[in-house]
């Protein structure tokens, strides 16, 4: 068996790692690479492995880092079956057209900037059509339930707790003339004790190890501080009579930060403002998210049942807006309000329309809820740069900006460590990988000091032979 480690070595996005074995190339992940424009670009468009020959995918979950260049695998020949869960499938089936509309978007218009200096117009990575034509070769399969992906191959999805439907991914591998080999991958890990989601599954005893580290140097605050803090940010910057923007990526995010303000307006804490989620996307993920109950944790089911409140993402005084005449509209308002908008790091979408009105004004509050990556308007934001460009035009910040990261998604350090405990004096090799290189070193650390066997945080290209 060899691994060949492709993307979200080192780094965070464009997760891609294709185990060969048996004959069958097996991709774990095929996700979007999040960068310098040009960069990204171009490492999205050139795939590191040809398409045909790929046997088949499977997707621990549907964030674009992870699941986001599968129509452009579909498009340059992949004919082979993606396994995901049904809630995956359902995610990815309006977060890929969506990507794929953004891409359309930027295409165009770059296109009218080259046409102008005389250049040859450029495509997009993928199409709508190409999004929608990779859907046909999704396979749903539920937890808990082996799946044969390839020969001497079975494929279990656990429950990773980190979004809607993620999962850990569990290989049962057999070679002629090899013991058995089991696999597991973490995709990414969720928290314990989260709103909305059952808790990560525990850890199978394994072999091989690849685990994620984006937070692996770090500790979160717990999510009733993080609860806390929304409440206060948003009371003093509606006290102040100013607006709230919170960028807010369409998948988890918007529905975590919706479910926290729908528990403090029920608890009567929350200011009487009126609250809007702009994202078409976001809209159609939280209709998703509706649709898999089974996904929910005890305290979700509970808080529904109270007072007969079936949905969980629904109450009075919030809004979902889809029409792009009613989402500019909200900037020609003068009441405090809050917005929850699209794209989670401020580099496409409505979030965009909602800073360019709302940062010279000191009155109003720009709320980061998730991690930044580098070069993107949202990192440059929690930097506070003096200036930023929004459409190309300089905007001076003068608007507060505040973060709260007791909202990620994501695994801290003694969670990541805490999950592998178990398992890592009986494997034979780990790989640490989906995160930049300090936190990926400590949690290498960590796990050696678990007593976890030959660590590698291995480069972009890497290939090792089990």
């Amino acid at each position: 068996m060899q691994i060949h480690f492709l993307g979200a070595a080192q780094t965070v996005t464009g997760s891609q790692h294709l185990i060969s074995v048996n004959g069958s190339r097996i991709l774990l992940e095929c996700g979007l690479f999040q960068g310098k424009r040009q960069e990204a670009f171009e490492r999205n468009r050139n795939l590191p492995f040809d398409a045909a020959s790929i046997d088949a995918l499977v997707l621990s979950h549907a964030h674009i880092d992870h699941s986001g260049n599968i129509p452009n695998l579909v498009r340059n020949g992949f004919r082979g079956t993606i396994y995901a869960t049904f809630a995956t499938r359902d995610l990815c089936s309006a977060m890929l057209r969506d990507s794929a509309h953004i891409q359309e978007q930027d295409t165009a218009y770059a296109n009218k900037k080259r046409a102008r200096k005389g250049q040859p117009p450029v495509e997009p990575i993928y199409t709508t059509d190409d999004a929608i034509a990779s859907l046909e070769y999704f396979v749903s399969v539920g937890y808990n339930r082996p799946m044969p992906v390839a020969p001497g191959v079975r494929c279990t999805f656990l429950d990773a707790g980190h979004i809607l439907g993620s999962a850990l991914v569990f290989l049962e591998i057999e070679e002629p003339g090899h013991r058995q080999t089991r696999l597991l991958f973490s995709g990414d890990l969720g928290r314990n004790a989260m709103p909305i989601l059952r808790d990560p599954t525990p850890a199978p005893e394994a072999d091989v190890l690849i685990i994620e580290s984006t937070y692996g140097d770090r500790l979160h605050k717990h999510h009733e501080e993080a609860e806390k803090k929304l409440l206060r940010l948003i009371d003093e910057a509606c006290g102040n009579g100013g607006r709230v923007i919170i960028p807010a990526f369409s998948v988890g995010r918007t529905q975590e930060i919706v479910y926290s303000l729908h528990k403090l307006a029920s608890a009567g804490l929350l200011p009487d403002v009126p609250i809007f989620v702009d994202s078409p996307l976001a809209v159609n993920v939280t209709e998703v998210f509706r649709l898999h109950p089974e996904c929910y944790d005890a305290e979700a089911r509970d808080f529904m049942n109270h007072d007969h409140r079936p949905d969980p993402f629904g109450f009075d005084r919030l809004r979902y807006i889809r029409n792009v005449e009613d989402s500019k509209l909200l900037n020609e308002r003068e009441d405090p309000l809050v917005i929850i908008s699209a794209s989670g790091m401020c580099e496409a979408g409505r979030v965009q329309h909602h800073l360019k009105h709302s940062i010279t004004d000191p009155r109003n509050l720009v709320l980061i809820v998730s991690w930044q990556a580098p070069y993107t308007l949202g990192r440059r934001l929690i930097e506070r740069q003096p200036v930023v460009k929004i459409f190309g035009e300089e905007f001076p910040l003068r608007a507060r900006v505040e973060a709260i990261n007791g909202y990620s998604a994501h695994a801290d350090r003694d969670g990541l460590l805490g999950w592998a405990a178990p398992v890592a004096r009986g494997l034979q090799h780990a790989f640490v990988v989906h995160g930049d290189p300090e936190p990926a070193a400590a949690l290498a650390g960590g796990l050696r000091e678990l007593g976890a066997p030959h660590v590698a945080v291995p480069e972009r290209g890497a290939v090792f032979q089990m």
